[in-house]
């Protein structure tokens, strides 16, 4: 998750998409002008076709997912897991046994993978999108259509400024407007009308906001253009007119399997109507001239993120920043909390096999975030906390990492039960919880806010068990704190550990 230190020129970089309609996977050089790809690899394995009525994930679908990632992992087994950045979108987001199937998945690609939101893949579209066209000075439109959801964005040079992600894609809307591969008038038309229908709360925004360049990304807008341009319906780019000529052609070949265009893969033959409807709607609402696709999105958002990580600009840590401002952090609290709390961690992680590229920032971000809920109230404000910190858009985190810090900012104080880790994956939980039972100490022990240091004391861990030892005589001299000692030892027995101190 952190890296010790910038990337060395020459190293590779592996962004691995996990969409709704494919998975794709591009690999870069860094290089002193900035990142190089070398390689790209596809895999067509429409996922959320494989979503049935109960929104879960087919077991052939999921076959078909797994057989992709383990050819990707065979290219990228031996990058080091800070060189590897893998993404679920909204099919992993909707699928109700999604967990399962990303251990499967990690399994077979050799990496972790990350659920993000909607609001954090629009902002990596935009990232992808903003470093693969020229250079504006102007505000951009960015739309992306993926196979379960789409993104629009409005931005300027590399901050974004705008961004809805909505919940239609080229998959989803094919499936629902025109079931058997039926193009007809009536499936379109209403397809149109459930797109603008699905625009139009954000796009007196968007209005309002103003663009001077218009971009597509990804598949869909790509096969668009090409089979306007192929045509002749269009000299370059996508306009308004071009669609209406493609609309035409469509209901003229009735069956997504007869589509026959300039251009056109059978693949994307099958989504193609869904993906037009989808695309006409946002131009009519937003009332786009034209529109230009942009090579980039979200794969090489990933990279431009990820190689921001490597070289200490992360995201994360401007988002963290922000929520300090905003809920009006003690600072100066957060960080003799931080204090303890890696001094802790550095003599438990051996023992505890915990690793620090993989927690020390969540050691850092936790520190800062833990009494934001106090703005709430300040009885129970860890839960205030933690749902504050499960529930915000925040810019950088996938959704894996806004539930690592909740969980940690909720079990900080009072009662911990096993059942607050229930929602995330299994390998993790004993790490998180152990974590917490550190993050747990530091926050008692400077549970008196004073600028004054703490002792020397040593902590020494085995499989179930914490010893904290303080100089002869401190705990006498420190009564309040050897009572919060005694009431801690009974919240950890009833998480199966024991804390003696002395």
């Amino acid at each position: 998750m952190e890296a010790v230190e910038s990337p060395p020129e020459g190293s590779h970089l592996a962004a691995v998409d996990l969409g709704s309609n494919s998975f794709r996977m591009v690999i870069a050089r860094s290089t002193a002008a900035g990142l190089e790809p070398i390689d790209q690899l596809w895999e067509g394995v429409r996922l959320a076709a494989s979503l049935n009525s109960a929104r879960e994930l087919s077991e052939e679908g999921q076959e078909r997912a797994l057989a992709a990632l383990s050819r990707f992992g065979q290219r990228i087994r031996d990058f080091s897991a800070s060189n590897v950045r893998a993404v679920g979108t909204n099919t992993l987001r909707k699928a109700k046994n999604a967990a399962a199937f990303l251990e499967r998945a990690e399994a077979a690609l050799g990496h972790p993978i990350e659920v993000v939101s909607g609001q954090e893949e629009a902002r990596l579209i935009y990232l992808g999108v903003g470093h693969s066209v020229p250079p504006a000075s102007g505000r951009r439109l960015v739309v992306d259509i993926g196979g379960g959801s789409t993104e629009i964005v409005i931005g300027k040079k590399h901050r974004l400024l705008l961004a809805e992600s909505l919940f239609m894609g080229c998959v989803s809307w094919s499936q629902k407007y025109f079931p058997k591969g039926k193009i007809t008038k009536a499936g379109m038309k209403r397809a149109d009308l459930a797109a603008r229908l699905e625009v139009q709360p954000g796009a007196k925004a968007f209005r309002r906001s103003g663009w001077t360049h218009c971009y597509g990304s990804s598949g869909t807008v790509k096969a668009i253009e090409t089979v306007l341009v192929d045509s002749g319906w269009s000299q370059g780019g996508i306009t308004l007119a071009g669609l209406k000529e493609l609309r035409k052609a469509l209901l003229a070949g009735k069956n997504m399997d007869d589509l026959s265009l300039p251009g056109l893969s059978s693949d994307r033959s099958r989504v193609l109507p869904g993906g037009l409807a989808i695309l006409m709607g946002i131009f009519r609402s937003l009332g786009i001239e034209q529109m230009a696709w942009s090579p980039g999105a979200l794969r090489e958002g990933l990279l431009y993120d990820l190689q921001g990580r490597l070289q200490k600009l992360d995201v994360r840590d401007e988002t963290i920043s922000r929520f300090v401002e905003r809920y009006l952090v003690d600072l100066d609290q957060a960080d003799r909390v931080e204090d303890t709390f890696r001094y802790a961690f550095g003599r438990a992680a051996s023992s505890w096999g915990l690793s620090e590229e993989q927690w020390s920032k969540f050691i850092g971000w936790a520190a800062r975030l833990h009494e934001i809920g106090i703005v709430v109230g300040h009885s129970g404000y860890h839960r205030h906390g933690a749902y504050l910190v499960e529930n915000s858009d925040l810019p950088g985190f996938s959704r894996q990492n806004q539930s690592f810090l909740s969980v940690l900012i909720r079990g900080h104080r009072r009662k911990i039960r096993r059942d607050q880790l229930t929602g995330l994956p299994e390998a993790i939980r004993e790490p998180v919880l152990r974590l917490c039972l550190l993050f747990r100490l530091a926050v008692l022990l400077n549970r008196s806010r004073s600028s004054r240091p703490l002792p020397e004391f040593s902590l020494a861990t085995s499989d179930r068990e914490l010893e904290v030892t303080f100089p002869k005589g401190w705990l006498a001299r420190h009564p309040l704190t050897r009572e919060d000692l005694g009431q801690e030892a009974k919240y950890l027995k009833s998480v199966g550990y024991k804390l003696r101190f002395s």
